[in-house]
């Protein structure tokens, strides 16, 4: 967790004055850097072919079911033809990816550094691990890249990935991909406050918004979503 130290020196420099040579010389090299992370991203993604992305925390530990699911998802996932993408970092994302490799699948990891997570799990495929430092390139790797999402219970991380790709379908930005939470008792809680407070209550969403999510609470299931969704246009991947 950051100490109070770095929170203040963060804070104080976004309010210090910088001479123009400063400013140009800073914000040029953080374009480039964004504009490289874009160009590795999008050369090894568009050799991927048809992939899901699994989203959840980091923290999960071996042992844990959700763990164990994810592991058995991404293995359903290539037994059904596609390429399984994560964060690259350990907990959920280790065991997509290793679900994945076991089973001879793409293996796909989109590293972000971080303190905790410095370098990508084991099961990344290494001609299909890309590091990040920004997460808004990340992020637009996972939404572009993706013929669907499955959400495995995270924190702020998996939400923010989570409401990324519903913004996205929302807006009409992206396609409508299948979107499939897992774990009923993890997000029973969360859909009904968005259809009870942000739908009916604040009127913020339109009534159809929620059905763009659909809760799982087992592998079969959750491939079920994906599956059926791409049978509707008669659409398969490349084996």
């Amino acid at each position: 967790m950051t100490n109070n130290k770095e929170d203040e020196l963060k804070i104080k420099r976004a309010f210090s004055e910088r001479d123009w040579s400063e400013i140009q010389s800073q914000d040029s090299w953080q374009i480039f850097k964004a504009m490289a992370e874009f160009v590795e991203g999008y050369d090894k993604m568009a050799k991927i072919g048809p992939s899901v992305s699994i989203f959840g925390s980091a923290r999960t530990k071996p042992d844990h079911k959700y763990y164990k699911m994810s592991v058995e998802i991404a293995k359903k996932l290539v037994a059904s033809g596609y390429g399984v993408i994560t964060g690259g970092g350990p907990g959920i994302m280790e065991a997509g990816n290793k679900g994945a490799k076991e089973s001879g699948g793409k293996s796909i990891g989109l590293n972000i550094r971080l303190p905790f997570e410095l370098v990508p799990n084991q099961y990344v495929d290494v001609d299909k691990s890309i590091n990040f430092d920004y997460f808004f390139a990340r992020k637009v790797c996972f939404m572009k890249y993706s013929q669907g999402f499955i959400v495995m219970p995270g924190g702020f991380g998996t939400m923010d990935e989570l409401f990324e790709a519903l913004t996205l379908i929302q807006t009409k930005k992206i396609g409508r991909f299948p979107i499939v939470l897992v774990g009923s008792s993890y997000w029973s809680g969360l859909l009904e406050w968005i259809k009870s407070v942000m739908g009916e209550e604040e009127g913020n969403i339109s009534p159809g918004d929620t059905d763009l999510m659909q809760i799982v609470d087992n592998p079969d299931d959750a491939i079920k979503v994906i599956t059926d969704f791409y049978d509707k246009y008669m659409l398969k991947p490349n084996f």
